[in-house]
């Protein structure tokens, strides 16, 4: 005999085809907000502070048109000699309206030889994407590039 604090395997099975004959329970997934103009500043300034950006010394090579944004190759070189006095210390890669504007942080010292990064990233629709590098001389400088996607990445759906 069964003990009753104790669930026997039929006990369990029962339940268990029960559940499956009332169509088991609905799964539902939210997307995330995009994220707007003031996540982007808000990401910048917490990589920059309150220090300015200049333009130029970043060169972003992203396609301007995608046909799908789940795979958009990107490359972000900066002109530096890559000396132990001059070099780049992080290249930050943001976008404006992904759910999360921060797209990478890549850390580089004098020893990296080239100040060059080449990923893959995912577009959740056309959008400005904005490359920064810090120097070690602690300047900032950037590039933004806009993106046109036909089909959107960084999307759910309800299953």
């Amino acid at each position: 005999m069964a003990n009753a604090n104790h669930t026997t395997r039929r006990t369990f099975l029962g339940l268990a085809g029960g559940a499956v004959a009332l169509g088991g329970v609905p799964i539902v997934t939210v997307r995330p907000a995009d994220a707007t103009p003031a996540m982007l500043s808000s990401a910048i300034r917490n990589i920059v502070g309150e220090a300015n950006v200049r333009t130029g010394k970043v060169k972003l090579d992203i396609p301007p048109l995608v046909e799908n944004g789940n795979t958009v190759p990107m490359t972000v070189s900066i002109a530096s000699p890559m000396t132990a006095d001059h070099y780049v210390k992080s290249i930050h890669v943001f976008n404006e309206k992904n759910p999360q504007p921060n797209i990478g942080n890549f850390y580089l010292g004098p020893h990296a030889g080239r100040a060059q990064v080449s990923t893959r990233i995912r577009l959740a629709d056309s959008q400005k994407v904005v490359a920064i590098a810090r120097l070690s001389d602690d300047t900032f400088w950037s590039a933004t590039a806009d993106v046109v996607v036909t089909l959107a990445a960084c999307t759910e759906e309800a299953i």
